[in-house]
């Protein structure tokens, strides 16, 4: 068994929940400091548990805990701020963000860009003042970015400013076929395929056609009308998929639910 360690008051938020045993909680939570962290939280689904209120996500937080593994015990809890606030619309879209942190983040692998990417979508999307059943703008372009800094993180960042063959600087007008596994490729330019891999052209399902427009808006966080939306949204949700494997999210389930093909 490795050797025990203590953190005090780390700054961090709830990402997932699940019963453990009669009374205590596994909680995942997203730590500034250390990335996503697994501990147990007892007792606290007794009726007069203290820290129970404060076990909510999109909640800032003081975390403490002791760990001698993966799983660790939760201390102490304390509040850090208030809480972000979300109409039901935009609530399963920071639910989606969650879910992707809990799939794709690995424990104890600190990431302080995404922490503050994080933060910086939770504020944008509970700024966001809009119907329960309106998607806005504003919420594609929070939920696009934090995607794109989330792939950087992880090392699989997506190339958006030139075409991996020519090596030439994307055009804005231009078609381009997106290669998942390497990036995009100009379609005029036919006879250069052969110089990607393969492996690369035998997997057809892995390739996403776009204008040159919408990566290089991707790039820049900023979508200049629908089309680019659309297609950079097609575009990061293939890519996410390629690391998240068959098993749905539960937040596009609840999406879809609300409204049907908001997240396709």
């Amino acid at each position: 068994m490795g050797a025990t360690t203590r953190q005090q008051l780390q700054s961090g938020f709830v990402l997932h929940q699940r019963p453990y045993r009669d009374t205590s909680l596994i909680v995942d939570f997203f730590i500034r400091s250390h990335g996503r962290i697994s501990v147990v939280a007892r007792g606290v689904r007794k009726a007069k548990s203290r820290l129970a209120p404060l076990l909510q996500p999109f909640q800032p937080l003081l975390v403490s805990w002791v760990a001698r593994s993966e799983l660790g015990t939760l201390t102490a809890l304390e509040s850090n701020g208030t809480p972000f606030i979300m109409n039901r619309r935009v609530l399963i879209s920071a639910l989606y963000i969650n879910e992707l942190l809990v799939r794709l983040l690995h424990r104890d692998d600190p990431h302080a860009a995404l922490f503050q990417a994080y933060l910086n979508a939770l504020q944008q999307l509970a700024a966001l003042e809009h119907l329960a059943h309106q998607v806005s703008i504003d919420e594609q372009v929070a939920l696009r970015s934090f995607e794109r800094h989330l792939l950087l993180e992880l090392g699989y960042a997506l190339v958006l400013d030139h075409d991996v063959v020519s090596g030439t600087a994307l055009d804005e007008n231009a078609l381009y076929h997106y290669y998942l596994n390497q990036g995009p490729v100009l379609i005029d330019d036919a006879q250069m395929a052969p110089q990607l891999s393969p492996h690369t052209l035998q997997q057809k399902s892995s390739v996403i056609k776009l204008h040159g427009k919408s990566m290089l808006d991707l790039a820049q966080g900023k979508f200049r009308d629908d089309c680019s939306l659309r297609e950079s949204k097609r575009l990061m949700r293939a890519a996410l998929a390629v690391h998240l494997g068959n098993k749905p999210l539960h937040s596009r389930t609840l999406l879809n639910g609300l409204r049907p093909s908001l997240l396709e």
